[in-house]
């Protein structure tokens, strides 16, 4: 594992464990050697996480849409900074880039950007973990409600499981170390994405 995709938002939250959280991210991946990769803004806790990765020797590579790189500050100083035409794009281009997802705390688009890609894991069109930092409880509610999709006959409890989740960064990777994905689906390597721009 090279890289690691993380959603979260693009605002740092009203409790302070939430910009903490980005910037314990931040540090773990670059001290582990992994490559960040984000939605490239310089704001809220997206910001944090960027600039904590990169204060710690890290690499960065943000991926934001034209039409969001002036709306949310596109991050100028990252290792790499990719402009995408659209949302879609985008989505596919982090994860072409990435070894693995995780969502931090956030708000509609993080949990679009979670869902689509851990639907693409489900789907078989890739085979990498993705995973939920449940920063002091933020991801509770939303557990309970897939164990209920699960119970409803909605989700596979296949399924439902590999979407790792941990309280601290350092164990959400680790776990990522030894993820292996449903036996007998049908993966591929990666998701193609085409007429890709880089700045």
């Amino acid at each position: 594992m090279k890289s690691i995709c993380i959603f979260l938002g693009a605002n740092p939250g009203n409790d302070p464990k939430y910009p903490q959280a980005a910037r314990n991210m931040g540090r773990e991946l670059a001290q582990r050697g992994l490559t960040t990769v984000y939605g490239g803004s310089r704001t809220g806790l997206m910001g944090i996480l960027a600039e904590s990765a990169l204060e710690a020797g890290g690499k960065v590579i943000g991926v934001i849409p034209e039409s969001l790189y002036k709306i949310e500050i596109a991050h100028t100083d990252l290792t790499e900074l990719h402009v995408a035409d659209s949302m879609h794009e985008r989505k596919a281009l982090m994860a072409e880039l990435s070894d693995g997802f995780i969502a931090m705390p956030g708000g509609i688009g993080t949990m679009d950007e979670i869902f689509e890609i851990f639907t693409w894991a489900q789907l078989g069109f890739h085979s990498k973990p993705c995973g939920l930092l449940n920063v002091d409880g933020y991801y509770d509610k939303l557990l309970s409600f897939l164990d209920g999709v699960v119970e409803e006959g909605f989700l596979k409890d296949m399924h439902r499981e590999k979407l790792l989740t941990a309280e601290t960064p350092d164990l959400l990777i680790e776990s990522f170390a030894t993820y292996e994905p449903p036996s007998g689906s049908k993966w591929v390597e990666k998701v193609d994405v085409t007429q890709r721009k880089q700045q």
